[in-house]
């Protein structure tokens, strides 16, 4: 059974950077505050949490002389003009490319152009970009996108972590529905090439893995653009979760993961499908 892993399977740099200032934080002052989980990954979280981060509700479950850490994801503007009025000690691992999609927004918003967000409703990064200015209109689906009303301008940012496919869809509606729009793709490079070699191995391995949580949008929708190509795709969060008897009979295994996937998940994953092909 041969098993092949994407060249970029596993955290992206702004996911790594983030976890990294996480445990140098708590290192430094013995534990550190954070509003929600870091990223997306139960097994991340849990590691933090044993080093010492504390995860809480609300600015005012601080400690008034401990440190506070904004996450991956991004921060809502009120959120921070808060910690700052409070005079908080502030840990900034917002990813670099989240910035500057809040950027974008605010460049677009002195455009006077009505700003359109595509992306989840509800997930935390949709919920920091949106925050930077007033009156944003988020679109999750092409039928989200259809029942707009026509609109003079607007300008167009997406959710670091969407697929290109989708944004495609939403933006081909766009232009039926604004006279002047302003597109700035937004999907991170790392979303992009992520998806671009899940596509690749697809098409050559008779079972694909993708190694991510279930409350991940890029692992979901790293498994939907597998499963498109090769219906024999299973999300898996790590090497407990293997089934024996998805690889029956089966050649060659294509693992990718999520952006908050660990390397020693990715690890472990292949050290049980070793095990499981050296059994058969």
């Amino acid at each position: 059974m041969k098993i092949i892993v994407a060249k970029d399977a596993g955290y992206c740099f702004g996911v790594r950077d983030a976890v990294n200032i996480a445990y140098e934080t708590t290192k430094k002052y013995g534990s550190i505050y954070m509003l929600g989980d870091i990223v997306h990954n139960e097994k991340v979280v849990a590691d933090l949490a044993k080093a010492g981060t504390k995860v809480v509700e609300n600015l005012e479950d601080i400690p008034s002389d401990s440190p506070i850490l904004f996450r991956a994801h991004g921060t809502s503007t009120p959120v921070w003009e808060k910690a700052k009025s409070r005079n908080m000690d502030i840990i900034d691992a917002t990813c670099p490319l989240v910035h500057e999609i809040h950027n974008e927004v605010k460049k677009l918003d002195k455009e006077g152009r009505h700003i359109i967000v595509v992306g989840d409703h509800g997930h935390d990064e949709v919920l920091g970009i949106s925050s930077q200015v007033q009156n944003v209109l988020v679109i999750a689906t092409p039928e989200e996108a259809s029942k707009l009303p026509k609109m003079k301008r607007a300008g167009v940012v997406c959710q670091s972590t969407q697929t290109i496919e989708n944004v495609q869809e939403i933006i081909n509606i766009l232009m039926t529905k604004v006279f002047d729009l302003h597109f700035v793709n937004t999907i991170c490079f790392p979303t992009k090439r992520n998806q671009e070699q899940i596509k690749i191995l697809a098409e050559k391995c008779d079972i694909m893995l993708i190694i991510g949580s279930f409350t991940s949008a890029n692992s979901k929708r790293l498994t939907q653009l597998s499963s498109d190509i090769n219906k024999n795709s299973y999300q898996v969060t790590c090497a407990d979760d293997l089934n024996p008897d998805w690889f029956t009979g089966a050649k060659t295994i294509g693992i990718s993961a999520g952006a908050s996937t660990p390397d020693y998940i990715i690890n472990e994953v292949k050290k049980k499908l070793k095990e499981l092909g050296n059994k058969k």
